[in-house]
């Protein structure tokens, strides 16, 4: 599975990333977690005390890669081997961090533009891990070809209008570079009434397909920069056990039989 996660900054697409990859890697799948926000605080969730360096500052290696001749630089570099020698290990996690990818019209295609995309196009086409990739709200940066080959995208909400409006122009966003598999997760339901305001003003293109409650031990475990340790909240543990059934669900009905999902019901029981 490939996953792309967005969302509007706080929605906790971050921590959703992390607990689903480690939740992942415990049940035995080789799991490549990706931090390509412009703010990167993905090494962080996962408790590490030292950020790694985002590849986009290792100017030396890029320039190696993409060589330079008048002005001019590969657009196919050598990236297959960057993985295995820039990711770090966690919670039997691999970790990457690869800083800002500028959007068209920001300038030139800069050569760390250049080889950031390169790498992306690697590890969503090339490689076998789960991979979860954690971006920003905007999706333009990732490039078309990339986002065609992942599987779906995660667009995280909360009970607030500003996620809800995010989430939508997320999805069109999604919609306009090729990407048709689009999904919500509602996080931080602290009552019914949060989950009903969910499902009364979910733009109507998403399916629902989790929800998450919020967390004190989450929380806890941001104040401290620790990983979560879910045994201190079952309930978010469920809920993350039971994404991970409903994406592997769908993984397996779109390999096997080319199957598109469609609207079901708000809780996303009826996906497929």
């Amino acid at each position: 599975m490939k996953i792309v996660l967005s969302g509007k900054g706080g929605v906790g697409k971050t921590t959703l990333c992390a607990l689903l990859a480690r939740e992942a890697a415990s049940k035995g799948y080789r799991v490549l977690a990706v931090d390509a926000d412009p703010n990167p605080t993905l090494a962080a969730t996962f408790g590490l005390s030292e950020e790694p360096r985002p590849l986009v500052e290792f100017q030396g290696l890029i320039e190696e890669r993409l060589g330079s001749l008048e002005g001019f630089f590969r657009l196919n570099p050598k990236v297959d081997d960057i993985p295995g020698r820039f990711a770090v290990r966690k919670d039997g996690v691999e970790i990457l961090v690869m800083g800002p990818i500028r959007r068209g019209g920001e300038g030139c295609a800069c050569p760390q533009s250049t080889f950031l995309k390169s790498l992306l196009q690697h590890i969503v086409l090339d490689r076998d891990d789960l991979v979860l990739l954690d971006v920003e709200a905007g999706l333009e940066s990732l490039g078309r070809a990339t986002v065609q080959g992942v599987d779906c995208l995660l667009a995280v909400v909360e009970p607030d209008s500003k996620s809800l409006l995010t989430a939508g122009r997320i999805s069109r966003l999604a919609q306009d570079i090729g990407l048709k598999n689009i999904f919500a997760v509602a996080n931080k339901i602290r009552e019914p009434a949060d989950s009903k305001y969910i499902q009364d003003h979910l733009p109507p293109e998403l399916v629902l397909l989790g929800t998450l409650p919020d967390s004190e031990a989450i929380r806890r475990a941001g104040r401290e920069r620790q990983s979560c340790d879910l045994t201190e909240d079952p309930a978010v543990h469920e809920g993350i056990k039971d994404l991970l059934k409903r994406l592997e669900a769908f993984h397996g009905m779109r390999r096997d039989h080319g199957c598109t999902c469609q609207k079901g019901k708000d809780d996303g029981t009826n996906l497929l």
